[in-house]
């Protein structure tokens, strides 16, 4: 039993029932698919619900104890684990639910519950009064789905066009429901149920709460009711129903009772109408093709007992409650036994059928034509079903045909009763009391059941037999598809009876008559057939002045006495002055008479307004001139309501545009409205005065309400601009005055008898300003003040009336203050819910306000700019700004909050809503606006709970659809939704422009964001949570998860595309706003798990609305994206990887079938499963499949065909109508175009013109059309494009910012070649559309560095280079299809996209990276190999990849070739540095050099070459403190590396040399403008990233050396050339150089630029190099060679520097300089200081060779000193004691080269030492510490604490990296210092040999200064230099004494010891066995040895 007792949460009586009614309603109205297995279980699983309709489970003691326990003990509830304690108060109010209810205590219990969780969707009310709603809302869901059930089976009247499968279903099952007896459950229940008594019972237990609540519990009750009616009427209407539910249906309506106006009431008509079905056969009669079948299934020809049993009952004289509704139920059993008894059938039923003639004499004596007319017509919804219409009529025309004796008799009987009335009137007696009034009646009837026709059904047209003459082609009525077809005998009957109830018609009857006429007129055909009628009726001879001939009912007739009338009164027409007027002369017109004169006018305006032809013929019959009469009479004094009606036929002649303009000038010149005053004139007159005076007197306005509605039709169809012309000022200016001040003003203050008709007075003016505002566009002339002459002076015209609306809208005028006024009085009354008398009219004036200050709104920004340009002194202020004011009655600025609060109307007033929300979405684009907004809207917490459910109401309308645009609004349920809709989206709009303003906003009000404190602390919740309101997110949130759970997916994106739309912007808006993000992403995550199950659904596929699909996805992958980085920030890894694996698996998924739908599916799959043995199928990646609903072909519109306009005009007029739209968009405004081309059309002058004005308007619509067209492209395009960046955000965010390892590489590298690769086909495709390329080519440029970076750190983990399948995991073949790809994509950009093609170079570089052979580690042991075995080796990975690249880039040809080389020499600054580098790049592979031929053949090279002349000036301004920008620079940088590429090579070099190279570099000066060094310290940019001066130089001065020394490595074949060129550069800009060579402070750019120099200079500045250079003059020689002594001096004293003194002390300073790069600083220190001394070395070895082969020629270099330079000991000793002027005046000593010999012999094992560690620490990298790793990595990684964000695979990566670098520069100091140690060793032996073999002392007996000064100046001039002058030498050297030469000996034996000289051999044994190279350190170190033990000679 305690399963039983568990409580379902979604409560039984309301959840389920709700189901249930969903699903009746998609089967039955919406026709969902599938939807038939759904109700079929739906309907198994109530069916008790039917069958015990109404009744409530009963109350039981054991409920009411578990209820009772549920505070202590507990209770079960469904779906949710273990018990759950309930409150007390809960169940007290449970137990009251239940008595009140007489329900079970366990199902009250439920309710309530239920009730506290829809709680937020009803603000304000408890859950209990929720509770009374929700257990209302599931009684109406029963009674709907049955009515819904009974409405969809096959039958007599009616079909919905369903599948026979599911009527049968319902058929079945309701059948079963009738047989239990459903009708009497259902008459029980209508009777029971009872508003008044419900509201009573829930008032004694307080379930009542405020008016909102109490009108939807009174509307749901109603409507229950009436659902329950309705379904027996549905019954009735498709089978009938059996004996004795006919009789309970009888006996139920003698019961009834009338309301107080004497009508039924909508439950009881519905019966009443179910009767009438139950007893109709007229479908007898219709011959369709199951009419046997029916006959066969009616009671009524098959049962004798129905037939005897419904007799007896009616014929019974028992009378009714309602005598008039038996009498109706007589007459439809008399003229159905009539029927029958016509039957073959019928014969049976003779006694029966024989009585009909007596049962409709007793009907008509119960006034059954009164009846129907009062109880039934007056019902409100009886117009509202076609089925009631169709009935009646059927009853009024049977009866009129099937008894024409009847009707015969009513006639006659007519006629005797119009004799006695005369005969009375004659005598003067009492009238006779025996008078009936049944053809009265019934002529009233049918002119009241036919004046409206809501369905547009034309009933009325049964009536009107058309005669042969009027057989027009035009009409078509139900008989006349054949020509000579005689119309049925029905019509041809009741034709009769119009015809002739007209002929000598008694006068007591022509008022009726003609109310008839007038219900028959009315309809577009049936005003035709009357018109007609009337005209044959006249005399057919017009001379006939009495008009006795004529019948009364013509027009001939009517016009006449109209006119006697006029000339009668008119006589009478007193002189306006005198007092007399006001009193109506005595003979006047008789009450009667004016009721005749009312009914014609009523006939002719119903005829006029319907048949337009009637219009014309009689406005234009030159006797009635009925404009002319009518005119007339209204200056007469004839009662205001005749005037009124004469008006409204005036109005309905205005229709026509041509009858309208003459109208206006017959209405000046009547002054019916005095615009002109006599002189002399003391009063007004004409409609004033009756306003003022009368109708004022009378509180009755029907005159001025036809004024305004004459004026209104009037003002649409013509507005006169010269009206009035000559006699006053022209134009409308009166007529509006006289509206807005006598009529607008005044109303709210006069005093009415009839409330209602304040309103209707107010919504009639306020009509026409509405259409005046709407129509009114502002020009610039509006603002000038033009004159006109009047009687000879000049007066100020008036301007147009829509700009005096403006103006008075635009100031704090009455008339906005009354508008304002009135809008506050609608919602207070809106808020009663109560009617009230004028309601309707009330709404609509509301209506007209709202849409007066829409359009003021729109029409300001236009109205204020002209009026600001045109200087005019009016002042006005923006309409926004005045709303803000106070407002009188409220003493608050509440006018907008009372605007925005019909949104809290919208279920009742969705128009009101709609404008509202449109002013509102005006007014939000003003941000100092919406500041105050915010604080007016939630200053009042009732009100701004109110407004919040407003909105929120607004957006959860469950009723709003997205209409199409052409769609048709015939169709008042299909209006109202549209404009919901419409609604919505402003709604939206309005959140999406505040959401971009600053905070506070509306938005994050109305989202339920906190504004009071800071946004970001917002703590978003579930409604009801915490007592959060439901709020706008709430409701966009349940908009588009509706369907989110099913496999279709989100169903707002398909129903309504593009509010599905906005809602996405919303959200991605909250949640790209930083304040916003945070709580949005927190909340969506938590608990709506919104972006998992949105993105699951991708791609939304609309072929309807392809635009809207692509923008809801753009929104929601940009969410994703920002999802996706925050979630990686914040390490909620989980997350990430779900939406990781969601985009990118390529597994399909199984987790997420919902409960409902596995069904079908597991079938399938396990079907599936046993066939293929369970292979798993790829699916496509997700995001593959969002790429491939983005269509990237766009069909273009073609060209404008032309025949009559100039296309370049047209296409310069569409530009200017062009303007941004909302979106961004560019479209052309297509009204205003119209405008402008209709207006071009109407400027023809001439007959042609107006001969091809239809040519003209169809090439204008061509011309509209393809504008429409074009935005919709353009439109298209840019979603595209918006789709394309969001994809390709999201793939970037998946790439770069989720954390690596959620993508394993070989996934990484698949997915990326996937995207690639669809990438590309898609863009390549012949139909692809440019303006999407750009964006491709950006997201290609991301994947591809991806790629790259993915594969390089695959293959340093040490993965995948042995996989024989290619390159790391993707292999070879993918890789050389993204390849062509890539160059394909390249091509197909042609000549333009050189800014998308920058990208595509960035990618084609990442992707050669890919085939880069990473640095590997110089271990010194290659030289183990034999040279064979190198050749020999297999070809490695990169190697292999490399050939293959280069085989496919070549095949691309020349094509290619061109298009980079061009992008290199000309063109955007970026694409030229890409496309060097590709050039760079391609040269670097190419071994063929089939492109650096190519680059020289075509021209290209020496473009290049010579364009570093024009760069020359730009590099200039570079050197500026503060450079414009750097870009020259990068451009110069791409140059030089490209040229030194080129120069690598042999062929490359002399190919520069030849293209004059170095003459361009020659003639430029930026590289002597060296910057001062210290001045720009003050500039430097503190962001560090633009370079000080100094380092822009070197950036300009390095590549160019570097490129030099690249050149003359290449050219060593030809050296001479190139240096002699080289050597004319250095000559030419030798001041610069000679200062580099100086320089003071050795820094690290210092010593980069020396590493060069020197480079260069030891190859070039050589005695040799002038020779070569050609024939050079002896002076130009000399100055030549002046040079090269200076560099050759310089270049020695700084080996002094560098070897000797500073070396240490600059090593010093780079650590202390720098302490966090120290080890790089040093590093990079050591290597460019052995660079330099190597250099120099080299140079001194250069110059030692060339001078002489053998030592006794050769010229010494340095001064035979042995003693070292001091500072042995690496302290910093004080240098310059010791040698004061070495550095420049004398030559350095041989110490010093023995010194530096020393110190590179020690470095050379310092830095063995540390190759061998760092070899051992990268073998062994696994087993290091993680300390030594993280110090390994702090070099590579920037920032403090870098080091600890990285993961472990990253740290040994990197660390393995750095080691690699130690390796590699360890390696390469090991070079340089035994290069050094070698030339070191040659310089001595060279110059030792010299000193002690050949070298003879000076006389030692000479004093030794004077000659050793003289031989240093020698030294340093001559010798040095190494010019060979005869004797020069041995005379300079002469002076060496020999106490030079032994100090040198000893010196040199003591520093060159044992020690050195055995460090110096392990060298070559560590070092130069194992390089293979041959050194001569044995050799040299051997001979110096013996040199220095040679004896003393």
């Amino acid at each position: 039993m305690a399963a039983q007792m568990a409580v379902n949460s979604g409560a039984s009586l309301w959840g389920p029932l709700k189901e249930l009614w969903e699903t009746v309603d998609g089967a039955v109205l919406r026709r969902q698919p599938e939807s038939v297995h759904l109700l079929d279980l739906q309907l198994k699983k109530h069916k008790a619900h039917f069958l015990s309709l109404f009744r409530n489970p009963p109350k039981s003691a054991e409920q009411r104890e578990k209820v009772r326990k549920a505070s202590t003990e507990g209770i079960a509830i469904q779906g949710q684990q273990g018990s759950r304690l309930l409150p007390e108060q809960l169940l007290k109010e449970a137990f009251i639910l239940s008595d009140l209810f007489d329900m079970g205590e366990l199902v009250a219990l439920e309710l309530l519950l239920a009730g506290e969780q829809q709680q937020p969707h009803f603000p304000g009310l408890t859950r209990g009064l929720v509770a009374v709603l929700l257990y209302w809302d599931g009684r109406l869901c029963v009674a709907n789905s049955l009515r819904t059930l009974i409405q969809s089976r096959h039958g007599k009247t009616f079909t919905l066009d369903l599948s026979g499968e599911l009527v049968a279903l319902t058929t079945r099952f309701t059948d079963e429901l009738m047989n239990q007896g459903l009708t009497k459950r259902i008459l029980t229940l209508v009777s029971e149920i009872n508003v008044t008594r419900e509201f009573e019972r829930l008032q004694k237990e307080r379930g009542l709460g405020n008016e909102k609540h109490r009108k939807e519990v009174s509307d749901l009750i109603k409507e229950s009711r009436q659902a329950l009616a309705d379904s027996l009427f549905s019954w009735t209407c498709q089978s009938p129903l059996t004996k004795d539910d006919t009789l309970a249906l009888i006996g139920h309506l003698e019961t009834v009772t009338a309301q107080a106006d004497g009508s039924l009431d909508t439950v009881n008509l519905a019966l009443v109408m179910a009767l009438l079905y139950c007893l109709d056969v007229s479908f007898v009669e219709q011959g369709t093709e199951d009419r046997e079948d029916l006959l066969q299934a009616l009671p009524l020809l098959t049962e004798r007992q129905y037939v005897s049993a419904v007799h007896s009952r009616l014929m019974d004289g028992q009378p009714w409650k309602l005598p008039g509704l038996q009498a109706v139920c007589r007459l439809a059993w008399a003229l159905s036994l009539r029927v029958l008894s016509q039957l073959p059938q019928g014969c049976a039923l003779v006694e029966f059928t024989e009585a009909d003639e007596a049962l409709a004499d007793q009907a008509l004596l119960g006034d059954v034509f009164l009846f129907m007319k009062e109880g039934m017509l007056g019902c409100e919804s009886f117009r509202q079903e076609e089925f009631y219409i169709r009935r009646l009529h059927s009853l009024i025309t049977d009866f009129l045909a099937l008894m024409p004796m009847k009707v015969k008799q009513l006639r006659n009987r007519a006629d005797e009763d119009a004799r006695l009335v005369h005969m009375s009137l004659q005598m003067d007696s009492e009238l006779p009391s025996s008078l009936r009034k049944d053809l009265d009646h019934l002529m009233i009837l049918i002119g009241e059941f036919y004046s409206k026709d809501s369905f547009g059904l034309e009933l009325g047209l049964e009536f009107w037999c058309p005669t042969e003459s009027l057989q027009h082609t035009t009409l078509q009525g139900s008989y006349l598809g054949m020509a000579l077809q005689r119309p049925p005998h029905k019509q041809v009957v009741l034709s009769k009876f119009v015809r002739q109830m007209g002929d000598l018609l008694p006068s007591t009857l022509y008022i009726s008559y003609l109310r008839m006429l007038k219900g028959l007129a009315n309809g577009p055909q049936c005003a035709h057939y009357c018109f007609s009628l009337l005209k044959t009726n006249g005399a057919t001879h017009s001379d006939n002045i009495q008009g006795v001939s004529g019948s009364p009912v013509s027009w001939e007739h009517f016009f006449h006495s109209l006119m006697l009338y006029h000339e009668n009164l008119r006589r009478d027409f007193p002189n306006p002055d005198t007092a007399q007027y006001r009193h109506p002369p005595l003979r006047g017109i008789t009450q009667r008479e004016l009721e005749g004169l009312t009914s014609f006018l009523q006939l002719l305006t119903t005829i006029i307004t319907w048949s337009e032809n009637a219009r014309l013929a009689l406005c234009e019959h030159p006797q009635w001139t009925p404009v002319v009469v009518m005119l007339g009479l209204l200056q007469c004094s004839v009662p205001p309501v005749l005037k009124a009606e004469v008006l409204h036929c005036l109005a309905a002649f205005g229709k026509s545009p041509e009858i309208a303009a003459s109208l206006w000038q017959s209405l000046e010149y009547t002054q019916i409205l005095q615009t002109v005053r006599a002189p002399g004139q003391r009063q007004a007159a004409g409609i004033e005065v009756e306003l003022n005076e009368i109708e004022s007197s009378c509180e009755e306005y029907p005159l001025t309400r036809a004024f305004c509605h004459l004026t209104s039709t009037l003002v649409e169809s013509s507005l006169p601009v010269n009206l009035g012309a000559g006699l006053r000022v022209p134009g409308f200016q009166p007529y509006l005055n006289f509206l807005r001040d006598s009529v607008f003003l005044p109303f709210p203050t006069r005093a009415y008898r009839r409330p209602a008709e304040k309103w209707e007075v107010a919504d009639a003016v306020l009509e026409v300003f509405h259409k005046l505002l709407r129509d009114y566009e502002p020009q610039p002339s509006d603002f000038v003040q033009e004159m006109v002459e009047l009687q000879g002076e000049q007066v100020p015209a008036y301007k147009p009336p829509g700009h005096s609306i403006m103006f008075h809208l635009l100031n704090d005028s009455p008339m906005l203050a009354l508008c304002l006024s009135l809008l506050e009085e609608g919602v207070r009354q809106l808020d009663t819910y109560a009617p009230f008398p004028g309601k309707k009219h009330l709404e609509s004036a509301v209506l007209h306000c709202l849409r007066l200050l829409d359009l003021a709104l729109q029409k300001e920004v236009v109205f204020m700019d002209l009026l600001r340009e045109s200087q005019s002194s009016l002042l006005v202020s923006p309409l926004e700004q005045l709303l803000q004011g106070v407002s009188p009655q409220t003493r608050r600025a509440d006018h907008i909050v009372n605007i925005a609060r019909y949104l809290y109307h919208s279920s009742s007033n969705p128009e009101a809503a709609f404008q509202s929300a449109k002013i509102l979405r005006r007014i939000a684009n003003y941000p100092n606006i919406q500041n105050r907004l915010v604080g007016d809207f939630t200053h009042d917490q009732t009100v701004s709970d109110k407004l919040m459910a407003g909105f929120v109401e607004c957006l959860d309308n469950e009723e709003a659809e997205e209409g199409t645009e052409k769609g048709d609004d015939s169709d008042q349920q299909k209006k109202v939704a549209k404009i919901r809709h419409e609604t919505q989206i402003h709604v939206l709009n309005l959140l999406i422009t505040s959401l971009e303003l600053k905070t506070p906003n509306l938005a994050l009000y109305l989202l339920g964001y906190e504004v009071k404190k800071p946004v970001s602390s917002t703590n978003l919740q579930d409604p009801g949570v915490l007592g959060c309101p439901r709020s706008c997110l709430h409701a966009i949130l349940s908009l588009l998860q509706r369907g989110t759970e099913k496999r279709s997916g989100p169903v707002l994106t398909q129903q309504a595309p593009h509010l599905a739309e906005l809602c996405y912007q919303v959200i991605y808006q909250l949640c790209a706003c930083p304040d916003t993000s945070g709580p949005t992403m927190r909340y969506l995550r938590t608990s709506q798990d919104f972006l998992f199950s949105h993105l699951q659904h991708l791609p939304f596929i609309l072929p309807s609305n392809q635009i809207a699909a692509l923008s809801q996805m753009s929104w929601l992958m940009k969410t994703a994206a920002i999802e996706l980085r925050v979630t990686s920030l914040n390490r909620q890894r989980s997350h990430t990887q779900r939406l990781v694996s969601l985009l990118l698996d390529d597994q399909p998924h199984t987790q997420h079938t919902v409960d409902g739908e596995s069904g079908m599916e597991e079938e399938t799959r396990s079907v599936s499963g046993f066939l293929h043995f369970d292979t798993v199928s790829k699916v496509r990646r997700k995001l593959l499949s969002v790429l491939d609903a983005i269509d990237f072909s766009q069909d273009m519109p073609e060209l404008l065909q032309l025949d009559f306009f100039e296309r370049t005009q047209i296409e310069q007029v569409i530009s200017n109508c062009e303007h941004v739209n909302e979106q961004g968009h560019t479209v052309c405004n297509v009204k205003l175009l119209h405008r402008v081309l209709v207006a071009e059309v109407n400027a023809l002058q001439g007959m042609a013109a107006i001969g091809q004005r239809p040519l003209l308007m169809e090439e204008v619509n061509s011309i509209l059309q393809q504008v429409v067209e074009r935005n919709r492209v353009r439109r298209s395009l840019s979603a595209k494009r918006h789709a394309l960046r969001s994809w390709r955000s999201l793939v970037e965010t998946l790439l770069t910012a989720c954390p690596a390892d959620l993508i394993p590489a070989d996934d990484r590298q698949l997915i990326i070649r996937d995207l690639l690769l669809d990438l590309h086909d898609k863009v390549l495709s012949e139909d692809a559309a440019g303006e999407l390329m750009p964006i491709v080519a950006g997201a290609v440029f991301t994947l591809t560095a991806h790629l790259s970076q993915s594969v390089l750190s695959e293959q340093q983990q040490g993965v995948g280079l042995e996989a024989s399948s290619g390159f790391a995991s993707i292999a070879n073949s993918a890789l050389h299809l993204i390849l062509r790809k890539l160059l394909d994509f390249i091509l197909c950009t042609g000549g333009g996209y050189q800014r998308l093609r920058a990208h595509l170079y960035g990618s084609l570089l990442y992707y050669l990276q890919i085939a880069q052979k990473p640095d590997e580690p110089d271990t010194l042991q290659t030289a183990g190999k034999a040279m064979w075995e190198r050749l020999t080796a297999p070809e490695d990975g990169f190697s292999k990849l490399q050939r293959e690249n280069l085989a496919i880039i070549e095949s691309y040809g020349k094509a290619l070739m061109e298009v980079v080389c061009r992008d290199a020499c000309d063109g955007h600054e970026i694409s030229r540095m890409l496309a060097l580098a590709v050039l760079d790049r391609i040269l670097s592979i190419d071994r063929q050099n089939q492109w650096l031929v190519y680059l020289c053949n075509s021209g290209y090279l020496r473009s290049l070459v010579e364009s570093l002349r024009q760069d020359d000036a730009a590099l200039q301004s570079l050197l500026t403190p503060q450079p414009p920008l750097l870009k020259p620079l990068y451009i110069y940088e791409s140059k030089m590396a490209l040229l030194t590429r080129v120069a690598k090579t042999g062929q490359g070099a002399v190919e520069l040399l030849r293209c004059g190279l170095v003459a361009q570099l020659i003639e430029c000066q930026v590289f002597d403008m060296v910057p001062d060094s210290d001045a720009h310290r003050v500039m430097r940019d503190p962001s560090g990233f633009i370079p000080s001066p100094m380092d822009r130089y070197r950036q300009i001065l390095l590549p160019t050396l570097r490129l030099f020394q690249v050149i003359l490595t290449s050219t060593t074949m030809n050296h001479q050339q190139g240096a002699a060129q080289v050597l004319q550069w250095l000559i030419v800009h030798a001041d610069t150089i000679q200062s580099l060579l100086r320089c003071q402070e050795l820094s690290m750019g210092v010593l980069q630029e020396l590493s060069l120099l020197t480079g260069i200079i030891s190859k070039t500045a050589l005695p040799g190099a002038l020779e070569s250079g050609g024939e050079v003059n002896s002076a130009a020689l000399l100055e030549f060679q002046g040079h090269i002594n200076r560099f050759q001096r310089l270049c020695l004293s700084l080996l002094g520097r560098l070897a000797g003194s500073e070396r240490e002390r600059l090593l010093k300073q780079a650590e202390i300089s720098a302490p966090g790069d120290s080890a790089d600083k040093r590093e990079e220190m050591e290597v460019a200081m052995q660079q330099v001394c190597a250099n120099i070395m080299e140079y001194c070895q250069t110059l030692l060779l060339q001078s002489s082969a053998q030592a006794q020629f050769s010229i010494c270099l340095f001064s035979p000193s042995g003693s070292e330079p001091a500072g042995r000991d690496g302290g910093r000793a004080d240098l310059s004691s010791t040698m004061p002027s070495m550095a420049y005046s004398r030559a350095p000593s041989l110490g010093l080269v023995l010194y530096l010999l020393k110190n590179s012999a020690a470095d050379f094992f310092r830095f063995h030492q540390s190759h061998r560690q760092s070899l051992g620490k990268l073998q062994s990298l696994d087993q290091l510490p993680p300390e030594e790793l993280k110090e390994l990595c702090q070099g590579l990684v920037s920032g403090p604490g870098g080091v600890e964000k990285i993961s472990s695979v990253q740290r040994s990566l990197l660390a393995k990296r750095r080691l690699v670098q130690l390796i590699n520069n360890r390696a390469k100091l090991l070079a340089l210092c035994s290069y050094v140690i070698e030339t070191c060793l040659f310089v001595l032996w060279r110059h030792l040999e010299y000193y002690l073999l050949h070298c003879t002392p000076t006389d030692p007996k000479d004093s030794l200064l004077p000659g050793a000064s003289f031989y240093r100046s020698r030294l340093a001039d001559d010798s040095f230099g190494g010019l060979q002058a005869s004797g020069g030498r041995s005379f300079g050297l002469s002076r060496v004494s020999q106490q030079d030469l032994d100090l040198l000996k000893s010196d040199m034996a003591a520093g060159f010891g044992e020690v050195l000289q055995r460090k110096l051999l392990e060298v070559e044994g560590l070092y130069s066995q194992v390089r293979s190279r041959y050194t001569f350190i044995q050799a040299l170190v051997r001979r110096i040895r013996g040199l220095l033990r040679q004896p003393k000679s």
